[in-house]
């Protein structure tokens, strides 16, 4: 086993509950924490928060605490893009989100030379949550009694059910397969897309690859987007894929909003040609104020926070502790980003 020690330092809002526990996981860790340096959570689990005005000596302080840290729970918050000049001794940082491509591009440490694990598989349940509220929101005719109580009007009508739809779930990982194994609970089958073939489907009933997307569009009744934002992956889903869906289709974005067309979405919307949008990320964020999605009545709005619970944290902090373990044990870490792979 190798012997040495992990500076680590906490970069964004831990209960401090959740970072004496990172500093018991093993007595080779050193952890640093300054909570009143980093920016104010606005709720559990915020790892953005509301920047502080730091003073000249808390900046030094800061700079410091960067220089020495070989290992980092979240991206900084002062000067990301400065990463590699700030923290020369460091080795891996522990991202608090599972879809980290944008952040490692845009703070310019794409290939850098360190190591980035994602929080994959943390927020899988609660976003196959939200997909699946949104899913019946619409399959079982809310937004008709919603409207028809406004308007004090009492008719009966026929709905739809679940049951016998069929999903296309565009990203087989850990998030398109928990809301596959929530919508299976309802009889739905599903078909989960990988960006290379599989042998093993469940809890898919059917696996395929993204070059064959085209040919299952016409039976999804739901469309289920679940998959990272790469250059493979942005505007994969278009005015044609989505035209080739059946009348009534929904449409799930629980991935990233540049994957879809919004424009064609809307109008399709608009039209009601789809039955519904469950949107918990758009292309801008903030959504922008022209936007057609605001206006359109058949579409749930979440501004990229349905995943926002209060277990969060310690999911990931039950995470990062197993991957330290991994690091001072030269074992190969969990989710590990591949640069290549862009996620």
């Amino acid at each position: 086993m190798p012997n040495h020690t992990a500076d680590v330092l906490v970069a964004s809002y831990l209960e401090q509950d959740l970072v004496e526990r990172i500093a018991r996981c093993d007595p080779r860790v050193r952890v640093s924490y300054a909570p009143e340096l980093l920016p104010r959570p606005r709720w559990h689990s915020d790892h953005v928060g509301v920047p502080r005005e730091l003073t000249a000596g808390e900046h030094d302080r800061w700079t410091s605490m960067l220089q020495t840290a070989e290992v980092m729970f979240d991206f900084d918050w002062r000067r990301p893009e400065r990463t590699l000049e700030q923290s020369p001794s460091l080795k891996w940082i522990q991202a608090t989100s599972a879809g980290a491509g944008q952040l490692i591009e845009r703070f310019g440490l794409s290939y850098a030379p360190l190591t980035v694990t994602t929080a994959a598989g943390v927020h899988a349940g609660p976003l196959a949550e939200f997909a699946l509220a949104g899913i019946l929101h619409f399959a079982r005719g809310l937004p008709r009694l919603i409207d028809d109580r406004q308007n004090r009007t009492w008719r009966k009508q026929h709905t739809t059910e679940l049951a016998g739809s069929h999903a296309l779930v565009v990203g087989a990982g850990k998030i398109g397969k928990r809301t596959a194994e929530l919508l299976r609970h309802f009889s739905v089958t599903s078909t989960g897309v990988a960006r290379n073939p599989r042998s093993e489907s469940a809890p898919f009933d059917i696996m395929t690859t993204t070059e064959r997307i085209p040919e299952y569009l016409p039976t999804a009744d739901i469309l289920v987007i679940s998959c990272a934002l790469t250059d493979a992956t942005r505007g994969l889903i278009g005015r044609r894929e989505l035209d080739a869906l059946p009348y009534g289709a929904l449409v799930v974005n629980i991935g990233r909003g540049s994957i879809i067309d919004e424009e064609a979405l809307a109008e399709g919307l608009a039209s009601a040609r789809l039955g519904g949008a469950v949107l918990d990320v758009t292309s801008t964020e903030p959504l922008e104020d022209d936007s057609p999605l605001w206006t359109v009545e058949n579409v749930i709005l979440s501004p990229h926070s349905a995943a926002n619970v209060p277990s969060e944290n310690g999911k990931i902090v039950d995470l990062f502790i197993e991957n330290l373990e991994r690091h001072l044990s030269g074992d190969a870490l969990i989710n590990e980003f591949d640069f290549d792979a862009g996620y």
